[in-house]
Order: C-alpha cells, then structure tokens, then sequence
C-alpha cells in the first residue's frame, strides 16, 4: 500500500448491491467527461503535495527524511499529531519539509481554536493563520515537492473540486416535485410522505428580498451567532463566509435568532417577519407550550457549506426556506426494510451513522451510485423557494451559492404515531427538550395531547399499537401484546447541548 493511502474507497467496495438490478455502463460513459474536466480543474497544491499512487514512480519521497515519524502511516502520523499544540507543531515544523507539511494541515489549526478560542481575533483566511496571528501578506509556502500523501492532499482536492457537475442533469425519474403551493387538503391526503418544493409561499413574507447577508450584518454586526462549534459576532462570520479555503466551511445554525433579532414568527401577529406555510396545518408539539423543543433555525453558510447525510430529530417533518442563494437536496426515504444511502453505514439501532466526513469527499466517492439507488430524490431550492423534508428521510444538503434560509420542525396530524413512537421507544435519542423533560417527553407529550387533542390522541396511540403489531408478526403479536415497537431513529448533531446540535 502506497504510504498514506486512504482507506475510503473500501467502504464503497463493501456496499451492498442496489435492491434491483441498474445499467452501469451508460452512467458510467456519461460521467467520463465529466470525471476528466473536474480533475483538471483542482489547481496545484500550494505545497506541491501529490496523491500517494505518485510515490510509486518518484525517485524520492520527503517522507522518508522525517526519522521515526517515516515509519508511521500517514493517518497514525496524523492523528498523533493532533494530541500536540500550537508551541509543539510549530517546532515540530520546522525540523523537515515532510513534517512541515503535515503540521500546516488546517483541520489541526482548527481543532485548537475552537478547543481554547483567542479572546480576540481577526480572521485570516486560514485557520493556522488566525490562531497565530499571521497576517495573509506573510504567511509563506515552502515547497513540499515529492511529498505523497492522501491524507494531505484529499481535503485540498475536496475543498477544490467543481462540485456543479455532480448536481447538473438531475435524472427525471429522481427529479423532486415541483409546486407552486398547497392547500392543507392535498397536503395531508397526498404529500406529508414526500418531498416537494414549493415556489410560492415565501414570496409572501416580509424577509423576503430584505434579508440577505448583508443585510444582517449591516442590522446585526455585533451579535453573536452559532456556528457549528463556535458563536462568533455576524462581523467575524461574515468575513469567514467571504475568505475561507475549508473542505466543510462553518455553517451558520442558530435556534435562538428570532429572540436575538427581536422578531415575529407568528403570521397574526404586527409587523410579522415570517410564518410557516399555512399547507402544513397544526403543528402538534406546540401543545408542549414552553417545553416544546427546539424547532426553528437561520441558517447561512458560503459556498459549499451545508449537512452530510442525516435524519431530523424526534421523527419530525420539517421545512427549508430559501431567501437567498441556492441548495441542492440528495434525498432517501428510510425504513427497516430499505438499506441506508450508499456510502452510510448505521449502527444496529440506527442512532449513530457513519459515512464520508465532507460533502464533496461523498460526491467524488459515492454520487453516481447514490444516483442510480432506488428511491433517490434529488433537486434544487431556489431563493424564494420552500423544500419539504418528510419524517425519517436521509437527506444531504449542499449551498450552492452563498445561502441563507429558515427552517422549521413540526409534528402534522398524519405523522404523530410516528413522533409518538419515537419519543416512547428511542429515548435515548430524544432532543432538543430541555434535560429536565428528555427523559419524560413522551408522558408529557401525550398529557398535554389530551387536554387538547383527546380524540387526536387515540387515533394517534392506536396506530402506533398496530404498527407495533404489523411489525412483529401475527404469533408475536398474539403472544406479546402491545410491546415497543423496535424501529430505530437517527439525529444529527454537531456536539452537546451548548451547540445547535440537532440539525433538520
């Protein structure tokens, strides 16, 4: 094995095989073009650093001069590496051009400062360069050349791929419908399952052609915004936004913004800024009143920022609106019987997952399987447009452009055996509540129900009791009774309760 091969590709190997039978060849010829155009576009290593295949052919390889650290796989060398800090690496750089280059590696630089964030900072394009206080004009590149390692070079081919040719010549039969909007009717009979857009409800809104990124920081400058793993004033993000060389740029996801910009979600209330599509009726947990759980999100992120592949939490539907930019959704429906999308590999209980670290890392490695899958659902929301996420989907999504948008979880009538279900059988997958209600989400759920919802109620716990059933078989079901359902549940999250860690 070349030094420091990644070992990805064997993941791919070791997917099952599509549950019915695909043509390859053609997909394969018609992405051939495209294959060859997007290798040629990744521009040079600033480095010099080279695939490690390379290093079968060079005469020499820098590594080899690094001591004992010549002997450690590129990913062991790496993780060591990321044990140490910013005294050590630097130091450590400075003795070879082969561990210089492993210690430049961003992800380390990044780890650091969100571990011990400076009190004060200005952002300097790079993570390495804002933790030391580097200022662009002086920050060098010495060159690296022989120097073979994936590790080093996959995140700059990732954060350096075209990724339009993956989300272009979006096959038909996976196309997401397309409507200009819905009465609650049509949407309870025929669409709380699936995912559609809709292009004409956010034209309604006030925010709409008002808030851009601009916008908020001109309004905003000073407040603090969660992003991922930090909370930084809309000045500093939006200077990350505008100059950042990250394979998975920072996103913006803040639960809290409505109360930090002092504005209305309520359509019946004065000088309203937005409110959720009247379509998607009743949303049920807001029976919960101040327990209810996190459900609404701004989100913003630049270019090629978004979420890997991921459920909503709490078995919940959701919305995604766009007020400026563009998204592309991969999507998958999920259920006991179908497989999880290519590339994503669930633990037996479904609650964690597993699958490529970046978005563009999944598009190189598994897209144009992803693509033939049955049951793939793919498509664009454009600004003004509005993308409904149905319960228990798998879905990817990826900004296009410099994005903005809101989101919003909610729980319609059709879906609360589900959320019921969920709440009462995965409770150690329940969030968003806060830790004094987690553990109890179910009881208080279904008492509040009943003060508002009696008949609602009923309806909702006896089709979980029969899906219970269905799903153990007619013996069991005589035998056992009314036990738990076991289907499983996924969340997303970023970290612990102090982030946004539940992403829809």
């Amino acid at each position: 094995m070349a030094p420091g091969t990644l070992l990805d590709h064997q993941i791919a190997s070791a997917e099952p095989p599509p549950s019915k039978k695909v043509k390859l060849s053609q997909v394969t010829n018609s992405l051939t073009d495209d294959t060859e155009d997007i290798a040629s576009a990744v521009p040079t290593h600033p480095l010099g650093i080279k695939p490690s295949g390379n290093a079968y052919t060079a005469s020499e390889n820098l590594k080899s001069h690094c001591g004992s650290f010549a002997r450690l796989p590129d990913e062991l060398l790496s993780h060591i590496l990321e044990s140490f800090d910013a005294d050590v690496l630097v130091q450590l750089g400075g003795t070879c051009k082969a561990l210089y280059a492993f210690t430049r590696l961003d992800e380390l630089w990044r780890a650091l400062f969100v571990a011990s964030p400076p009190e004060d900072f200005v952002w300097r394009g790079t993570w390495r360069a804002t933790f030391l206080g580097i200022p662009q004009e002086k920050v060098t590149n010495i060159s690296c050349k022989n120097l073979f390692s994936d590790v080093l070079y996959r995140p700059f081919q990732c954060a350096h791929t075209p990724l339009e040719p993956f989300v272009s010549r979006i096959p038909a039969q996976n196309a997401i419908k397309r409507l200009p909007n819905l009465t609650y009717e049509e949407y309870a009979e025929k669409w709380t399952d699936k995912p559609f857009i809709l292009t004409e409800p956010v034209k309604e809104w006030p925010v709409y052609g008002e808030w851009t990124p601009e916008y908020l920081l001109e309004k905003y400058p000073t407040v603090k915004f969660i992003a991922e793993a930090v909370d930084w004033p809309m000045e500093k993000y939006m200077k990350y936004m505008s100059n950042s060389r990250d394979e998975s740029p920072l996103y913006l996801f803040d639960r809290v913004f409505a109360s930090k910009m002092g504005i209305s979600y309520n359509k019946d209330a004065p000088e309203a800024a937005y409110w959720p599509p009247g379509c998607f009726g009743d949303d049920l947990f807001n029976v919960l009143g101040e327990h209810r759980p996190d459900c609404r999100w701004m989100i913003m992120g630049p270019k090629r920022s978004g979420s890997t592949f991921h459920k909503d939490p709490n078995a919940t539907n959701a919305w995604n609106a766009v007020l400026t930019g563009s998204k592309y959704w991969l999507m998958f429906p999920s259920s006991l019987t179908l497989p999880p999308p290519p590339g994503v590999i669930l633990s037996d209980d479904q609650s964690e997952i597993t699958s490529p670290l970046s978005i563009a890392e999944y598009l190189l490695t598994f897209h144009s399987l992803a693509r033939q899958t049955p049951g793939c659902y793919e498509g664009i929301c454009y600004a003004g447009e509005i993308l409904h996420v149905p319960s228990g989907w798998f879905h990817l999504v990826l900004n296009l452009e410099s994005s903005l948008a809101l989101t919003q979880n909610f729980v319609p009538r059709k879906k609360l055996a589900d959320v019921l279900g969920f709440l009462r059988d995965q409770r150690d997958q329940v969030s968003g509540f806060k830790d004094d209600v987690a553990d109890s989400a179910f009881e208080l759920f279904v008492e509040k129900l009943r003060e508002t919802y009696p008949e609602l109620l009923e309806q909702g716990l006896h089709e979980l009791e029969n899906k219970g059933k269905k799903g153990r078989g007619k013996w069991e079901a005589l035998t056992k009774g009314s036990e738990e359902d076991e289907s499983g549940g996924f969340s997303f999250g970023f970290g612990n309760d102090d982030d946004d860690a539940d992403i829809p």
